[in-house]
Order: structure tokens, then sequence, then C-alpha cells
């Protein structure tokens, strides 16, 4: 059967030269960079320039027959905002992109409205990356609360990584009661192999929420391809809130040093443990809606020299 797949958690840069708590993140060389003191393969090593571009991101999603791709940010990248305003007017038919701002100091409504201004339909926010030396910025601050207010107001979505556990869902609920009709997608699946993760999940209860498995792959990555721990994870979200509520989502290109960027999906294609509704809804039909993506063609598939 032909999946129409988008997906919902991505990330794309040119270069990665950035301080996260005061530690460095800088692109080496063959994939490596530098990360917060440690040497790590960011790419596989065969990206050899460092470079994780939209046109080797494009190679990749023909080569696994994904049609669009949701491309939000993260602070161990360095601010990606010019790079994928460009990505958006060369390729805006297969991606969209997230803006992203400097929650660690006043100001970013500013840069929120400017980045609205200049096109970007969404915003990211690395909750679990919002410590500061004063301590953490809240989700639920004056600030962030008008942010909120005026993404509400004007249709932009939220992209949304929480902490692992439970300490920022009761901010997260003020948001969502002022804001009944923000847009948010919650990343990495509520920090799956985590305590809490399911009380992440059930956020999704509300209208306008939704969950995206971006790093899922990562989180099980112990247990390796085909990752039944995950499978079993999201059939126990989708008992929950249902697979209406839930987006696949790869965490391109970190999860793909480990396995292929079609193996991060096809290991819900191949499972007896959905039907083939929920297989579409997960895959892409849900991330559609949610985002509003148009039509694509379909991808044709393209065999292996090894088959």
């Amino acid at each position: 059967m032909y999946y129409h797949i988008i997906d919902a958690h991505s990330h794309l840069w040119l270069k990665q030269d950035t301080m996260v708590n005061g530690k460095q993140i800088k692109t080496c060389n063959n994939g490596r960079s530098m990360f917060m003191g440690e040497m790590r393969q960011m790419l596989p090593p065969f990206m050899i320039d460092g470079k994780n571009s939209a046109e080797v991101f494009l190679s990749n999603m023909d080569y696994a027959q994904v049609e669009a791709a949701v491309v939000t940010q993260e602070f161990i990248d360095g601010c990606q905002n010019d790079y994928l305003a460009d990505v958006a007017s060369r390729f805006g038919d297969r991606f969209f992109v997230c803006g992203l701002c400097d929650y660690h100091r006043g100001g970013y409504l500013e840069e929120a409205k400017q980045l609205v201004s200049k096109g970007f339909k969404a915003i990211a926010i690395p909750g679990h990356r919002l410590q500061t030396p004063d301590g953490r910025v809240k989700l639920n601050c004056e600030e962030m609360m008008q942010m909120f207010h005026y993404m509400d107001d004007n249709g932009i979505i939220l992209s949304l990584v929480l902490e692992e556990g439970t300490t920022q869902i009761p901010e997260i609920k003020e948001v969502i009661e002022e804001c009944p009709n923000l847009k948010i997608a919650l990343g990495h699946f509520g920090m799956v192999t985590c305590s809490g993760w399911k009380d992440q999940i059930m956020l999704a209860r509300n209208e306008n929420v939704m969950i995206e498995s971006g790093g899922i792959t990562w989180l099980f990555n112990d247990e390796f391809y085909p990752f039944k721990g995950a499978v079993k994870a999201i059939r126990e979200a989708a008992d929950l809130v249902g697979m209406n509520k839930l987006m696949w989502g790869s965490d391109y290109p970190r999860t793909i040093t480990a396995i292929t960027y079609r193996m991060s999906y096809d290991f819900i294609t191949k499972s007896s443990d959905f039907t083939e509704q929920e297989k579409c809804l997960f895959l892409g039909e849900n991330a559609r809606k949610f985002y509003g993506f148009g039509s694509f063609p379909e991808i044709p598939y393209i065999k292996n020299m090894s088959e």
C-alpha cells in the first residue's frame, strides 16, 4: 500500500556554531561535531562537509518516499532562521519551517513578530533548554503568555518540546486554557522512555494539541530496529488520545547516524499492531491537516541495487 508520508519533526543547518549552557557545539569534519566537550557523530560520516542541507534532505525524502517535512529548531544547532527562510522560499512545497527566538533574555515577543512578518507560520520552543543563570524561563511567564496570545490571534503554530517528566505540564495547561485556539505540536513523543510521558501525551486530549514522534527511534535506540517498544508506546498513546492526535516524526538527521531514513518509519508500516487506516493517519494524514499541507504527487519507489 502507498502511504502519504509527512515528517513532522526534522532539522536543517548549514553549520553548527553555538554555545548552550556555556558549552560549545561546533561543526567539525566527517559528520562530526564538538558537542559540549565531547566529539559526537552528528551526521552520517559520508556528509563530510558537515552541511545538513535541504538538498541532501530532499534526496533522502525522495528515496524514502516522504512527501514533505516540518523543520523545527533546537538551540544545539544554533539559530537557523535565515537559512530556513531561504529554504522555504526555494522549497516551500516540501518544507514547513519553524522560526526560533532567544528565550533566554527579554524581547522574544518582538522577535516572534518579526519572524511572522517574514513569513514564518510556526515558532519553535525547545522547552527542555530554557535554563538561565537565574533559573528556568517558565512557559507561563508574562512575556511567553503575550507571545502565545499573539500566535493564537495570528494562526501561528507552536512547535514545543517539554522537559522530561511533568514539571512543565501545569505551565502549558495554563497556556492551553488562555489560548484555546493555539495549535500546539508536542515533540519527542512526551519523552516516552522517561517517567511522566503519558501525562504529556494526554495533553492531546485538548482540541488543538497534537503529539509528534520526533526522536522516538533515538529514545528506543537500545532495543534497535524494529523498535518493538516504540510500537507498543504508540499503541498505548493511541489508546489514550486516539490515533488522529499522533504524527510521525524522524528527528532527521541525528537519527540516521544509526538507521536509514526509511527505517525511521517503516517499522510502523510493517507492524501488525495498527490498522491500515491508523498507519495512514499517523504517517501523514494528521500532519497534512494540522499544518495545512496541500496535495503532493506520488513519489515512485526506486529499487536498490541490492534487491
